[in-house]
């Protein structure tokens, strides 16, 4: 990837350290959609700090170690995958959770608890940690291709399972849907009597949740294309003209998924 990317993601790393202190405040200390979009930010922190070393190490000094360490290919893979579900099922777990807080039915705004959250947190890391297992074990250097699966299922697996649905189609539909439907709670919270402060609260977070839903779902759609075809198409049996507009298309798709991250931060900016 170009070197542009790694000035982008110095600013996305520092920015999502920022939200884990300017969340912190009193006001939003308790709520369980502060507690994703602090969590959010430190999965996302930590995804970029481990691609961005692999960047500086490529672009720097043209060392790629996926071409050349076997654990790094098989680790990078692992890592990238699981961080990523981590963060989409955080997300999708805010944006129900804001859908639940804001409901007038007792029995679902009781569901909305911390405790619970960190719950939900902590299962979504252990299984997607779990979820990457497999790419080690898949995971080869091939002399053509680099770092990439040997086994046909498994690419199967990744394409139509990972892309396709997990990172996919399933947490862009999750979030929408209930993202439309927390919008729909709060704008019947403003019509009730319920205390100013509290619906000042329900209506900063649940502008944070959508704007985050919202780009992220643009966002997502092209890198998970462009992912897709890749992997069905043999970049060596195409001409150099096509190559070079996959490659630049996978850039474009590649940086704009990254830039999804820096809106964290943003929706922070716009929403206070």
């Amino acid at each position: 990837m170009p070197m542009e990317l790694q000035a982008q993601e110095i600013p996305d790393i520092s920015q999502n350290y920022t939200n884990c202190f300017s969340t912190n405040s009193r006001s939003f200390r308790m709520k369980q959609s502060a507690f994703y979009l602090i969590a959010e930010s430190i999965v996302i922190s930590i995804h970029l700090l481990v691609f961005f070393t692999s960047r500086i190490a490529i672009n720097g000094f043209n060392n790629d170690l996926t071409q050349r360490s076997i654990v790094w290919c098989k680790l990078r893979q692992s890592f990238g995958t699981s961080f990523t579900l981590i963060s989409l099922s955080i997300v999708c777990f805010a944006t129900i959770d804001q859908y639940l807080s804001t409901n007038y039915n007792p029995f679902l705004k009781q569901l909305s608890t911390l405790k619970f959250a960190r719950h939900l947190t902590c299962g979504a890391v252990i299984v997607w940690l779990a979820h990457g297992i497999p790419f080690i074990v898949f995971m080869k250097i091939l002399p053509v291709y680099g770092c990439t699966t040997y086994y046909d299922g498994f690419n199967t697996y990744v394409t139509y399972i990972y892309y396709l649905i997990l990172s996919g189609l399933l947490p862009i539909v999750i979030m929408s849907i209930f993202a439309t439907l927390a919008y729909i709670n709060v704008r019947r919270i403003v019509k009730s009597r319920i205390a100013i402060f509290r619906r000042r609260l329900d209506r900063q977070l649940t502008a944070m949740i959508l704007a985050r839903v919202a780009f992220l779902v643009a966002v997502t759609l092209p890198y998970i294309i462009d992912r897709i075809y890749i992997i069905q198409v043999q970049l060596t049996q195409i001409d150099p003209v096509q190559k070079a507009t996959l490659q630049l298309a996978g850039a474009v798709a590649y940086s704009l998924f990254y830039l999804s991250y820096a809106v964290c931060y943003l929706t922070f900016c716009f929403c206070y």
